[in-house]
Formats: structure tokens, sequence, C-alpha cells
């Protein structure tokens, strides 16, 4: 005949029973109607600042505005040049004065002006070049802002993971606590064996060290995000709400067009294509002269000014030269073309990969969330129910406690891989999805 337990032990089970049964229906790795004031609460406020702070965000905004700067010196004509000469300054036709190197003090002062003129077209392609140049480290820049944003998405995940897994081992120390509590009193009269109280205190320690993992990995994930909002790496981060939201259905195809369309790493590549071609069309205009033009002002000693004006051109004579730098041009732009197709396929190929672990991870979570916590909810109540008839050992009720200690883990592990996932794939298409 069993003993009854006491009605305070009683109360207490139940009472834990009822707290844990409710945290399981709450559904706590998507906190709702949070207040995201403070900074690390929510994904866009992390995203607002970094966009502002971020010192390598910084760099590519500088580097892209000095690009756009080069645009119209290239296509600006050539400075003119201004000429000084003194012909006759040993005055040699004037014996009467000395040498001297001070204009009108010379057999004849000339001054001219000579302005270079580029072949038609040239100053154009000039300017063409490094536009595409330009909108290259544009490209760049944009990059960088979508690292920078994969890197703090998954940051962000990484902290809402270890602050569930922190608030999921508590909530399984309060359990622990209250069935030490029923095994103790139990133990007491004589009910339960002393491996009982040891098992309950041994499982208790294991989820404790558990804890201080995660509390590390927490302050790991704070560090790191607040390096990349250039912070102090132990200024404080408010504890993140909720992850993003995964669409419902994304498709292989759709991505892939996204990706050529939109892609930085792919527009990058094809304005160095744009920079190849007007490159390969400036050389090919190598072949032709330049010009220049000149004004002189003439002013021989002991007589009246005279003006002349001066063409000059150019003579394209190593022409082996050019086409060399001709064929040189030819590979630039194969090559430029080459690295438009291997970024295309090596996205494509990290798209696969990707989207495959973002499925699978999704696909996860709706199994634990809709077929294995209900499972493990349901045994743990039927071991329960056992232990307390004494139909079952106490290691069947532990076990049964770790199942769904394992099941709600595994479930924040599969929502924050799915986000991790997602942040990827935002990455490889260049557009939130």
């Amino acid at each position: 005949m069993m003993t009854p337990i006491t009605n305070a032990s009683n109360r207490r089970w139940a009472t834990a029973c009822v707290l844990f049964a409710l945290a399981l229906r709450v559904a706590p790795l998507h906190a709702q109607g949070t207040s995201e004031v403070q900074l690390g609460a929510s994904l866009s406020g992390l995203l607002s600042y970094a966009r502002e702070h971020n010192p390598e965000l910084g760099v590519r905004k500088f580097e892209a505005e000095a690009a756009r700067e080069r645009v119209e010196p290239a296509a600006a004509l050539p400075d003119p040049r201004f000429e000084l000469e003194l012909m006759d300054f040993t005055n040699t036709m004037n014996p009467s004065r000395s040498t001297s190197l001070l204009p009108g003090q010379v057999g004849n002062t000339r001054y001219r002006v000579v302005q270079p003129l580029p072949f038609w077209g040239k100053r154009e392609l000039r300017g063409e070049v490094a536009a595409a140049q330009a909108e290259q480290v544009e490209t760049m820049q944009q990059g960088t802002v979508l690292e920078v944003e994969n890197r703090i998405k998954t940051a962000y995940a990484r902290q809402f993971q270890a602050s569930g897994q922190i608030r999921i081992l508590r909530e399984t120390l309060s359990l622990l606590d209250a069935i030490e509590q029923l095994v103790l009193t139990r133990y007491g009269v004589g009910l339960v064996p002393q491996q009982d109280a040891l098992r309950a205190q041994s499982e208790l320690t294991s989820v404790k060290i558990e804890l201080v993992e995660a509390e590390r990995r927490r302050r790991d994930n704070a560090a790191k995000l607040n390096a990349l909002l250039a912070r102090d790496g132990n200024a404080p981060l408010a504890e993140p709400v909720r992850l993003p939201s995964a669409p419902a259905r994304i498709s292989y195809s759709g991505l892939l067009e996204q990706i050529r369309t939109r892609s930085p790493e792919v527009a990058r590549e094809r304005f160095g294509v744009v920079a190849a071609e007007k490159g390969r069309e400036l050389t090919w205009l190598n072949r032709y002269p330049d010009f220049a033009v000149g004004l002189t002002n003439n002013r021989p000693y002991n007589a009246p000014d005279n003006w002349e004006v001066m063409v000059g051109v150019t003579i394209p004579l190593q022409q082996s030269s050019r086409r060399a730098q001709e064929r040189e041009a030819e590979r630039r732009l194969e090559a430029a073309q080459t690295r438009v197709v291997a970024a295309e396929t090596r996205l494509a190929g990290r798209l696969g990969e990707t989207l495959a672990a973002f499925e699978a991870s999704r696909d996860k979570a709706r199994l634990l969330k809709d077929t294995l916590l209900p499972q493990a909810s349901a045994t743990f109540e039927a071991a329960q129910s056992g232990y307390e008839s004494g139909r079952v050992n106490f290691n069947t009720l532990i076990d049964a406690e770790r199942q769904i200690l394992r099941a709600r883990l595994a479930l924040l592990d599969a929502d924050v891989e799915t986000a991790v996932r997602l942040a990827e794939l935002e990455l490889l298409v260049g557009a939130p999805l």
C-alpha cells in the first residue's frame, strides 16, 4: 500500500506542471507586443544604427564618392601649356647690349599658349570608362552594405537563440526544482529510493551547466553585434523580440532571376564589361593622332609685335605597340565577360545550397512544433501520472522531461537556422525577401 504524499507536495507538483504546460503553449520563441525602444530589441533598429555608424560602410561611401568625382576630370580637355621663349638671349644681333635672361631685353621674346586636343571621341570614351568604374565602386558599396547587414542579421538571430535557450533552461530549472522537492518528500517517507533524489540533483546541475554556456553565448553575440555597430563590446543591448518572418513560398527560378538582375556582385562584373568595352574602343582610337593648337605673341627688340598661330599633330608611328595594346584590350574584355558568367554560376550554386538548407530548417521546425513537441508533452504527462501512481520509475519521468527540453531547444535552433538561411538568401539576391 503506497503512502500518499503530503498536500504541500501535491500543490507544488501541480503548480510546476501547470507552469510548464503554460510555457509550452505560450510559444516563447515569438514574443509579441514587446516595446522596441531600446537598441537590440528589433532587427530594423540595429540595421538603421549600423548604416549610420559602421566604419566599413563609411569607407565604402567615401570611396564611391571619390570614384564619382573622377568622371569629370577623365573627360576634360588637357590643361593648356604656356611657353616663354627668349630668342638671341646673347644679343648677338644687338652688340650694344649684353647677354640677358629678362623678357624684352633679348633679341626676340615669344609668349606662346598651346592647347592639346585629343582625337575626336577620346574624351567621351575616357569619361565613359571612368563612369563605368565609378558604377563598379557603387556596387561594391552596395555589396558591403549587404554583407554587413547579413552579419548583423546572423548575430541578431544567434542572440535570439541564446536568449531563448536561457529562457527555456530557466523554465526547466523551475520544473526540476519542483520535481526535486517532490522526490525529496517521497524519499522522506520511504516511497522512492535515494537514487531518485540523486538523479534529480544531477539533472539540476546538468541544466545549470547548460545555462552557463547559454549565458556565455549571449555575451559573445552581444560583443559581435556591438562591434558591427561600432560600440563598446560591453555596451548594453536589449533582448531580441522576434525573428524575421520567412515567406511562405520561395521559388528557385525567381531567386535566380533576382540574382541576375539585382545582385551587386553580378552588377559589378557587368559594369566591368562596360568599362572593358569602352577601354577597347579607346584603344582603337589611339591609332589616330592627337592635335594641338597654339597662339604665339612675338616681341622683337626695337620692332613691332606680331602674332603666330600654330597647329601640331602627333605621329602614331609605333603601330606594333598599339596592336599589342588592342590585343590586351580584347583579352581584358573577354576576361570581364567571363567573370560575369563565373559570378552568376557561383551565386547559382550557393543559392541552391542555401535554399535547400532553408527549406530543411523550415520543415524541421514545422515537424518539431506540430508533431514532436506535442508528443513529448503527452509523454511527460503520462510519465507524471505513472510516477504519482508508482507505475513508472523516476528515470522515465526525467527522460520525459529531457525529451521536452530537447524538443524545445531543437525548435528554437530550427527557427534560428531558418532566419540565418533567409539572411543568406537575401545577401545572394541583393534584396529583402
